[in-house]
Protein backbone atom coordinates (compact mmCIF):
# COMPACT_ATOMS: atom_id res chain seq x y z
CA UNK A 1 0.00 0.00 0.00
CA UNK A 2 0.91 3.21 -0.62
CA UNK A 3 -0.03 6.85 0.90
CA UNK A 4 -2.27 5.19 3.20
CA UNK A 5 -4.95 3.85 -0.01
CA UNK A 6 -5.99 0.47 -0.99
CA UNK A 7 -3.98 -2.46 -1.93
CA UNK A 8 -3.81 -2.67 -5.59
CA UNK A 9 -4.53 -5.72 -7.07
CA UNK A 10 -2.17 -7.24 -10.05
CA UNK A 11 -4.18 -7.09 -13.56
CA UNK A 12 -7.00 -9.56 -14.25
CA UNK A 13 -7.38 -10.62 -10.72
CA UNK A 14 -10.27 -9.51 -8.30
CA UNK A 15 -9.89 -8.22 -4.55
CA UNK A 16 -12.93 -10.32 -3.60
CA UNK A 17 -14.85 -13.39 -5.26
CA UNK A 18 -17.28 -12.87 -7.23
CA UNK A 19 -20.94 -13.81 -6.16
CA UNK A 20 -22.03 -17.18 -8.27
CA UNK A 21 -25.17 -18.66 -9.36
CA UNK A 22 -26.79 -21.95 -10.68
CA UNK A 23 -26.04 -21.62 -14.32
CA UNK A 24 -28.24 -21.10 -17.16
CA UNK A 25 -27.71 -21.65 -20.63
CA UNK A 26 -27.74 -18.09 -22.67
CA UNK A 27 -29.76 -19.19 -26.31
CA UNK A 28 -29.77 -17.25 -29.30
CA UNK A 29 -33.22 -17.21 -30.29
CA UNK A 30 -33.73 -15.96 -34.18
CA UNK A 31 -37.16 -13.89 -35.97
CA UNK A 32 -37.90 -12.14 -39.05
CA UNK A 33 -40.88 -10.71 -40.52
CA UNK A 34 -41.81 -8.71 -43.42
CA UNK A 35 -43.64 -6.01 -44.20
CA UNK A 36 -46.41 -5.06 -46.96
CA UNK A 37 -45.47 -1.76 -47.10
CA UNK A 38 -42.83 1.03 -45.16
CA UNK A 39 -45.60 2.78 -42.49
CA UNK A 40 -44.79 3.47 -38.88
CA UNK A 41 -47.89 1.13 -38.67
CA UNK A 42 -46.86 -1.74 -40.07
CA UNK A 43 -43.44 -1.62 -38.43
CA UNK A 44 -44.87 -1.08 -35.21
CA UNK A 45 -47.67 -3.83 -35.84
CA UNK A 46 -44.98 -6.23 -37.24
CA UNK A 47 -42.58 -5.87 -34.92
CA UNK A 48 -44.41 -6.06 -32.02
CA UNK A 49 -46.11 -9.58 -33.25
CA UNK A 50 -42.95 -11.14 -34.11
CA UNK A 51 -41.67 -10.40 -30.61
CA UNK A 52 -44.96 -11.65 -29.03
CA UNK A 53 -44.57 -14.83 -31.17
CA UNK A 54 -41.21 -15.43 -30.08
CA UNK A 55 -42.16 -15.21 -26.20
CA UNK A 56 -44.92 -17.22 -26.95
CA UNK A 57 -43.41 -20.29 -27.99
CA UNK A 58 -40.24 -20.05 -26.30
CA UNK A 59 -42.41 -19.38 -22.51
CA UNK A 60 -39.96 -16.15 -22.07
CA UNK A 61 -40.54 -13.28 -19.32
CA UNK A 62 -38.94 -10.02 -19.93
CA UNK A 63 -36.75 -11.16 -17.43
CA UNK A 64 -34.99 -13.72 -19.54
CA UNK A 65 -33.87 -11.54 -21.69
CA UNK A 66 -30.50 -10.22 -21.96
CA UNK A 67 -30.17 -8.33 -24.84
CA UNK A 68 -31.73 -7.55 -28.73
CA UNK A 69 -30.53 -6.93 -32.00
CA UNK A 70 -32.22 -5.87 -34.52
CA UNK A 71 -31.79 -5.27 -37.84
CA UNK A 72 -34.05 -3.56 -40.84
CA UNK A 73 -33.17 -3.71 -44.26
CA UNK A 74 -32.68 -0.11 -45.88
CA UNK A 75 -36.12 0.37 -48.03
CA UNK A 76 -37.65 0.48 -43.77
CA UNK A 77 -37.09 4.57 -43.10
CA UNK A 78 -40.40 5.27 -41.66
CA UNK A 79 -40.02 3.99 -37.92
CA UNK A 80 -37.08 2.16 -35.78
CA UNK A 81 -37.83 -1.17 -35.41
CA UNK A 82 -35.79 -1.16 -32.19
CA UNK A 83 -38.50 1.37 -30.94
CA UNK A 84 -41.74 -1.12 -31.53
CA UNK A 85 -39.56 -3.83 -29.92
CA UNK A 86 -38.93 -1.48 -27.10
CA UNK A 87 -42.75 -0.37 -26.86
CA UNK A 88 -43.69 -4.19 -26.85
CA UNK A 89 -42.55 -4.42 -23.45
CA UNK A 90 -38.96 -4.27 -23.54
CA UNK A 91 -37.72 -0.87 -21.81
CA UNK A 92 -35.62 -2.34 -19.57
CA UNK A 93 -33.77 -4.67 -22.41
CA UNK A 94 -30.45 -3.29 -24.35
CA UNK A 95 -31.74 -3.26 -27.81
CA UNK A 96 -29.43 -2.58 -30.70
CA UNK A 97 -30.74 -1.30 -34.07
CA UNK A 98 -28.54 -1.90 -37.35
CA UNK A 99 -28.85 -1.59 -40.83
CA UNK A 100 -28.94 -5.32 -42.56
CA UNK A 101 -26.55 -5.86 -45.22
CA UNK A 102 -28.12 -4.53 -48.72
CA UNK A 103 -27.29 -7.56 -50.72
CA UNK A 104 -28.72 -7.74 -54.43
CA UNK A 105 -31.84 -10.15 -54.30
CA UNK A 106 -32.33 -10.23 -50.95
CA UNK A 107 -35.41 -9.98 -48.81
CA UNK A 108 -36.83 -6.47 -48.76
CA UNK A 109 -38.82 -4.72 -46.53
CA UNK A 110 -37.65 -7.26 -43.49
CA UNK A 111 -37.07 -7.30 -40.04
CA UNK A 112 -34.61 -9.31 -38.22
CA UNK A 113 -34.14 -9.98 -34.68
CA UNK A 114 -32.05 -11.95 -32.66
CA UNK A 115 -32.63 -12.34 -28.87
CA UNK A 116 -30.59 -13.59 -26.18
CA UNK A 117 -31.71 -15.26 -23.27
CA UNK A 118 -31.51 -16.70 -20.17
CA UNK A 119 -33.56 -20.46 -20.72
CA UNK A 120 -33.24 -23.61 -19.09
CA UNK A 121 -33.93 -25.92 -22.37
CA UNK A 122 -31.83 -27.36 -24.99
CA UNK A 123 -31.21 -25.82 -28.31
CA UNK A 124 -32.69 -28.00 -30.01
CA UNK A 125 -36.21 -26.74 -28.20
CA UNK A 126 -35.49 -23.36 -28.88
CA UNK A 127 -37.87 -22.35 -31.00
CA UNK A 128 -36.85 -19.97 -34.01
CA UNK A 129 -39.78 -17.78 -35.47
CA UNK A 130 -40.27 -16.34 -38.79
CA UNK A 131 -43.75 -14.77 -40.31
CA UNK A 132 -45.03 -13.25 -42.96
CA UNK A 133 -42.68 -13.25 -46.35
CA UNK A 134 -40.03 -13.84 -44.29
CA UNK A 135 -40.03 -18.26 -43.72
CA UNK A 136 -38.34 -18.22 -47.19
CA UNK A 137 -35.35 -17.28 -45.12
CA UNK A 138 -35.10 -20.03 -43.13
CA UNK A 139 -37.88 -22.68 -44.32
CA UNK A 140 -36.12 -25.22 -42.13
CA UNK A 141 -36.78 -23.95 -39.22
CA UNK A 142 -40.40 -23.04 -39.48
CA UNK A 143 -42.70 -25.77 -37.72
CA UNK A 144 -45.72 -26.77 -39.00
CA UNK A 145 -47.22 -26.83 -35.84
CA UNK A 146 -46.45 -22.77 -35.55
CA UNK A 147 -48.90 -21.02 -33.95
CA UNK A 148 -51.50 -18.10 -34.58
CA UNK A 149 -49.65 -15.43 -37.33
CA UNK A 150 -46.50 -17.96 -37.88
CA UNK A 151 -46.38 -20.41 -40.59
CA UNK A 152 -46.30 -19.47 -44.38
CA UNK A 153 -46.53 -16.15 -46.21
CA UNK A 154 -49.95 -14.82 -46.64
Amino acid sequence: MTGGGAAVQPFGRRAFEPVRSPAVPVRAIRGATTLDADTAEQVRERVQALVAAIFERNRLHTDDVISVLVTATHDIRSAHPATAARQWGLADVPILGALELDVRGGLGLCVRLLLHAEIDRARADVQHVFLEGAVVLRPDLVRPEAGPGQGPAR
